[in-house]
């Protein structure tokens, strides 16, 4: 399995701060001893100018990775940890180049690890290191990685499943409630119906009473213009 780029960068600028710190030392040995630093003090310019540039491209290939969330939070504040020694170390080597501070002994062991008994290098630089990534090498702490996004996607396939489910279950209770909408609205125009015509039977039903009344009354009167007209006819 091939190594994860950022690591294999950080692994050459490691390599390349350790040169420097080698080369400075050897330039203030040649100032001692009356030589001429002027060849070395250039390769030590140029070297200082590349670390710079190596850990600003360290800097922008993490941000990429914590933006894709490439990375475990975990993992992304381990290389932001690592960056941040980088740049301290940066410091350190430019401010002992212009002759600012002692010059620290640039022992591989220093600046690269020492072995461990398992062979793997353990790196001073490699501060707050999380339990889960400790003793691993970088192959493996890839492959951890791997495991847990691939787990994170299970996670996230399954919430959307839900979500997806969800969905479909908001839009057929939306489609039940226009149904019943619907059929409210149909109650409704028929209730209107039937009131309206209750209201209009209602009204023929007073019409004939009154009708009705008036008859009545026609009936009494010509009744009583009878007996009227047949008493008066009645000999007495």
């Amino acid at each position: 399995m091939s190594q994860d780029p950022w690591l294999q960068n950080y692994d050459a600028t490691c390599r390349l701060a350790q040169e420097t710190a080698e080369n400075i030392h050897e330039r203030n040995r040649q100032q001692r001893t009356g030589g001429n630093p002027a060849k070395i003090n250039m390769t030590l310019r140029a070297s200082l100018q590349k670390l710079k540039q190596n850990i600003s491209q360290l800097k922008e290939g993490l941000l990429r990775a914590s933006s894709s969330r490439r990375l475990m939070q975990s993992e992304a504040d381990r290389r932001q940890n690592l960056i941040d020694d980088l740049l301290t170390r940066e410091k350190q080597l430019n401010a002992t180049f212009k002759g600012d501070s002692m010059e620290p002994e640039p022992s591989r062991s220093s600046l690269m690890g020492t072995a461990t008994s398992g062979g793997v290098a353990a790196n001073p630089w490699l501060v707050n290191e999380s339990e889960e990534t400790r003793g691993l090498n970088f192959g493996e702490i890839k492959q951890q990685q791997q495991r847990i996004i691939e787990v994170q996607d299970a996670g996230l396939d399954a919430l959307a499943a839900v979500i997806s489910r969800q969905k479909i279950m908001g839009r057929e209770i939306g489609n039940e409630l226009e149904e019943q909408n619907e059929i409210i609205d149909d109650i409704t125009h028929l209730v209107d119906k039937t009131d309206d015509r209750i209201r209009n039977e209602t009204r023929r039903v007073k019409l004939v009473e009154t009708k009705s009344a008036s008859c009545g009354m026609l009936v009494v009167i010509v009744l009583l213009l009878i007996a009227i007209v047949v008493i008066a006819a009645w000999p007495v």
